[in-house]
């Protein structure tokens, strides 16, 4: 009958792996939110595989108590916005100036660039820099050094290069300028490579701990990375008799709990934000492999 599929042992066997696949892919994190939502005394006992045995908010109760967490929050954030919207626009402008053939030294700066790809100077020398830049214990450390990316430009040139000739002499022709042609036309058409590089620049700032490590030493400055990091190192040190225990989470107090409830709450936006970027992500890689 029409429309009904047929089975074969490829399409079973295919459907199996791929729901296993998913299943061990997905588990870990059902994992680590059970152990979170359980009293940290009964979590100790083992057996807290899906579900919740005994459901207890303690372990975010000390997590949430932590003035740190939102000074983490708010920094990350900030680097997150701030750091994917100006390394997404300068990254374009650089790839839409090399996808120009009219480029004076196009083949220099091409050759520059991909020799930054394969060597660089190393950790020290980056640090004389920015300490020569003042950029050290300040914010604009998350943001200025990672303006521009030489893989995110290839994948952004490969797609600008694709713009119609005819349409942009015709712009030209009616006054439009370089950056005009860039802001009117580029980057609205190319809406799906900036999701897709934005989605790699957003979520590469959320995750970053090392940059504030190495580079600040300022509280104020601390991300929320680098504060689940030390929160989790911090962890082992807690007694339940600690003033940064809340007294009502005491008796439910553990430190693999709190160190779950830590992974949860600094991987929970960036999984609701993605659902929305996917098509864009999707959309976009398939643009940068094809068109070169």
């Amino acid at each position: 009958m029409v429309g009904i599929k047929k089975w074969d042992a490829f399409s079973i066997v295919n459907y199996v792996f791929l729901s296993l696949f998913c299943l061990l892919a997905i588990y870990p994190m059902i994992y680590v939110l059970a152990g979170s939502l359980n009293d940290g005394n009964d979590y100790m006992r083992g057996g807290v595989y899906f579900f919740p045995r005994q459901f207890s908010l303690a372990s975010y109760k000390i997590v949430f108590g932590d003035e740190r967490l939102y000074t983490g929050f708010t920094i990350t954030l900030l680097r997150t916005v701030l750091g994917t919207i100006a390394s997404v626009l300068f990254t374009a402008m650089v790839a839409y100036a090399m996808s120009r053939q009219k480029l004076v030294g196009r083949s220099v700066y091409s050759w520059i660039f991909l020799f930054t790809m394969f060597f660089g100077g190393g950790l020290i020398p980056y640090f004389l820099v920015l300490k020569f830049l003042h950029l050290l214990n300040t914010f604009w450390v998350f943001v200025i050094p990672t303006m521009f990316s030489v893989f995110n430009m290839i994948i952004m040139q490969s797609f600008f290069r694709e713009l119609p000739e005819e349409m942009l002499e015709s712009a030209s022709l009616d006054g439009a300028g370089d950056f005009g042609m860039f802001a009117r036309l580029a980057l609205p058409l190319s809406m799906p490579v900036l999701a897709t590089v934005a989605m790699w620049n957003g979520v590469w700032h959320w995750n970053e701990f090392y940059d504030a490590m190495l580079f600040t030493n300022n509280d104020k400055l601390m991300t929320l990375q680098l504060y689940m990091m030390k929160l989790i190192k911090e962890s082992d040190m807690i007694s339940a008799n600690s003033q940064f225990i809340p007294p009502q989470a005491r008796r439910a107090f553990s430190v693999t709990t709190v160190r779950m409830a830590a992974i949860i709450i600094s991987t929970i936006p960036i999984l609701f934000v993605y659902p929305f970027m996917q098509r864009y992500f999707v959309t976009g890689i398939m643009v940068g492999s094809l068109k070169g």
